[in-house]
């Protein structure tokens, strides 16, 4: 897998892992907690439990909600039908929707860009809690809730 962000900086696979574990320890070490991932998801869906396993293996706290009412809970928080997935959560501030990858929340808190958030629209094979042996190209798009056009913020090119 390679990976490419929107500056257009090549990562390869191994980064990413190395790259949370780096931010996380810069949180733990400048006094500030781990920031808390409020998840909500529907009671049956398993792809939203492993999403939410993948952010805890990186070190995230995440605290899971139940909901069969998830419209309700992307429509107060801004997440359009085009930007849309299974779940929704909030951290620090940030929507973050779908299978969004822990490093790319990491560096959205790290360089606090102003956004709404992170999406992952759709539920791409591949994506962290969607390994399904498959793997679909993906973006992680940014979003404003002025104009809500969704912007690139990092790509995920499988070769």
């Amino acid at each position: 897998m390679k990976i490419i962000s929107v500056k257009r900086r090549p990562v390869t696979i191994g980064l990413p892992r190395a790259l949370a574990g780096t931010l996380l320890g810069l949180f733990a070490t400048a006094a500030w907690a781990v920031p808390v991932v409020e998840m909500y998801q529907d009671p049956s869906c398993g792809c939203c439990t492993a999403w939410a396993d993948h952010l805890k293996e990186e070190g995230f706290e995440v605290r899971q909600h139940k909901t069969r009412d998830m419209r309700s809970v992307k429509v107060e928080h801004g997440v359009t039908p085009e930007l849309s997935s299974c779940h929704t959560a909030l951290v620090d501030g940030y929507v973050i929707e779908g299978h969004v990858p822990a490093a790319d929340i990491l560096r959205l808190l790290e360089e606090r860009p102003d956004v709404v958030g992170l999406t992952v629209p759709g539920m791409p094979h591949g994506s962290p809690g969607m390994e399904t042996g498959r793997y679909d190209d993906y973006a992680v798009l940014t979003w404003r809730h002025e104009d809500r056009t969704p912007a690139i913020f990092s790509e995920y090119i499988h070769d």
